[in-house]
């Protein structure tokens, strides 16, 4: 829906409003006419019901007002003396229409005195949850949400099982475009695996100012543009549809590129401008490596410096079992998104074959020879290692799913490029060798018919050579290089997909563990409330964290027996 669109869909709420209240505003000693006049009747009948002026601004706040609109029926509905749960029950299911029953065909009284207190504990526990889920909708939709991270390709920056804090105001709060959903969960309800929101209708794209912009080199959380994992296998079953924007999968990637920007990568190092990408201290860049041994490899042989990392990455499986059509089969079937939950940042798209995968197909015999995802410096401690033959980076050739899937580019995930990151305002030329980068942008993110005829070129059915961006995009990857499905797959992220900046691990386990049991043992207490941006070792405010907490509780004890002094 457009503004305009939406501004007559508003007068029409208004007019309904108008028309199912007029009476019981004069009822309550106001005009009739006080009942017509948009925010102004809002501002009114928080007077009317006796309730604070400022849950009138709740109202026109998205998917905050889908919960704020029930309460302020039931509240409207006890201020003319209907109190009783059949008529609360009512007027939910008549989605509010049951108050034109009341303002036409009752002798309704105005309650002025009414007692705003819930009647039985049930009603104030009900009540209590109700503001609970109110407000903690407002943060999660507009300030903080947070995430976990279930898969490794920012693997030593963050790791899997890090739970974050999401800011959404460091970027700017995206106001949801999809104003029908269920609260504080994403794409899909809990348990039932349905879609938690409805299409349409939708709210055109509109941002909150924000703080700061993105930066090269930020950790970025943002709607992957391609929507749906299967897309990768070349999924044309139809099974996966069209999501709008705020309910595409969440992503969590490092932003190497930002608009504007000209990007190259060589050997899997990314060259900005024509200079090599300087990462910040904090980044740990990995790749995969063939690591031989002299003896085969095991568990007493395995070198045990890399054992104690959190996670190497390791893969049991030699080498030349890769481009066995078994072992792809297998790893594709295996792609399962329900491991994308709701609170998750999707991060992952394997580079290699797990132990159990090869488990499966019988291909356990490692001999001494394996796949290893290592840092820099591991590579050089590997190489010191007395039963070290040999330790070879892994070279990927030219690979046609590599954006923007031109085979004549002959680009691979380690190197391709340069390429331009489109800035907001610039124009570009657009003819058959250029269209390749820029279809995407043109008719997907920027809303656009286009039209290939031929040699000719049609926006909007005008003929062009030309193109103006109307937004910023930017260039997303995961620190682990072979092992992050990311914008070398599916090219740019448009600002409009951006969701916000993760600031703080919050709590962080082993997510793999065996056990529950194992994963308490597995807390890692020193990433707790730890920075997720900044210089040198993530420092934990977990100490300080805990006081305020213990403080907060001990006043809300402390006031709690205070009102119960004073009540005898």
């Amino acid at each position: 829906m457009t503004f305009t669109e939406w501004f007559i869909f508003f007068l029409v709420i208004q007019l309904i409003h108008f028309l199912g209240t007029w009476k019981l505003y004069v009822k309550a000693g106001r005009k009739a006419w006080e009942a017509a006049i948009p925010i102004y009747n809002a501002n009114v009948l928080m007077g009317i019901i006796k309730r604070p002026k400022w849950w009138a601004i709740l109202l026109f706040i998205p998917i905050v007002n889908l919960l704020m609109f029930p309460v302020i029926w039931i509240e409207t509905i006890r201020s003319f003396g209907f109190r009783k749960k059949v008529d609360s029950f009512l007027v939910l299911v008549t989605l509010g229409f049951y108050i034109f029953y009341i303002n036409y065909a009752t002798d309704a009284k105005y309650n002025s005195d009414r007692k705003l207190k819930p009647q039985s504990e049930l009603g104030e526990w009900v009540s209590s949850i109700t503001f609970a889920i109110i407000a903690a909708t407002l943060v999660h939709t507009y300030f903080m949400q947070p995430f976990t991270i279930p898969t490794s390709s920012l693997e030593k920056s963050l790791l899997v099982g890090d739970y974050l804090f999401v800011s959404k105001f460091h970027y700017g709060a995206r106001v949801p475009s999809t104003v029908i959903a269920a609260p504080m969960v994403h794409d899909s309800l809990p348990f039932t695996g349905t879609a938690s929101y409805l299409k349409k209708p939708q709210l055109p794209y509109t941002r909150l100012p924000g703080l700061q912009k993105i930066k090269n080199n930020d950790i970025v959380c943002f709607n992957w543009p391609t929507d749906s994992l299967a897309t990768m296998w070349g999924d044309t079953s139809g099974k996966f549809t069209y999501k709008p924007v705020d309910k595409k999968t969440n992503y969590v990637k490092r932003c190497v590129a930002i608009a504007g920007d000209s990007l190259e990568l060589k050997n899997g190092y990314v060259y900005i401008n024509g200079k090599k990408n300087e990462l910040p201290y904090r980044a740990k860049l990995q790749f995969y490596y063939t690591y031989e041994a002299k003896s085969d490899i095991n568990q007493n042989t395995y070198p045990k410096f890399l054992l104690k990392n959190e996670r190497t990455g390791v893969y049991k499986i030699s080498n030349e079992f890769w481009n066995d059509e078994r072992v792809q089969k297998a790893f594709k079937e295996s792609a399962n998104l329900s491991k994308i939950g709701s609170d998750s940042l999707y991060t992952e798209l394997a580079g290699g074959v797990s132990q159990s995968l090869a488990n499966r197909l019988n291909m356990t015999k490692v001999a001494n020879k394996i796949n290893i995802n290592l840092t820099e410096e591991e590579v050089t401690r590997l190489k010191k290692s007395p039963l070290t033959v040999s330790v070879k980076k892994v070279n990927h050739g030219a690979d046609n799913t590599i954006f923007p899937h031109i085979d004549s580019n002959q680009w691979s995930q380690d190197n391709f490029g340069p390429i331009y990151i489109p800035k907001a305002g610039i124009t570009v030329k657009i003819d058959a060798e250029s269209l390749p980068y820029y279809k995407q942008i043109i008719k997907n993110y920027e809303n656009n018919d286009l039209q290939v005829v031929g040699d000719n070129i049609f926006i909007n059915g005008e003929k062009t050579d030309s193109y103006t961006f109307k937004q910023d995009y930017y260039w997303l990857m995961g620190d682990n290089r072979h092992n992050s499905l990311d914008a070398r797959y599916w090219g740019y992220v448009p600002f409009d997909h951006v969701l916000g900046k993760p600031v703080m691990v919050w709590f962080s386990w082993d997510a793999n563990a065996a056990s529950f049991g194992e994963k308490i043992k597995s807390i890692r207490w020193d990433r707790m409330f730890t920075t997720v941006h900044g210089d040198g070792e993530p420092v934990s405010y977990r100490y300080i964290v805990l006081v305020i907490i213990a403080l907060y509780f001990g006043y809300s004890f402390y006031k709690g027996k205070k009102k119960k002094v004073e009540k005898k």
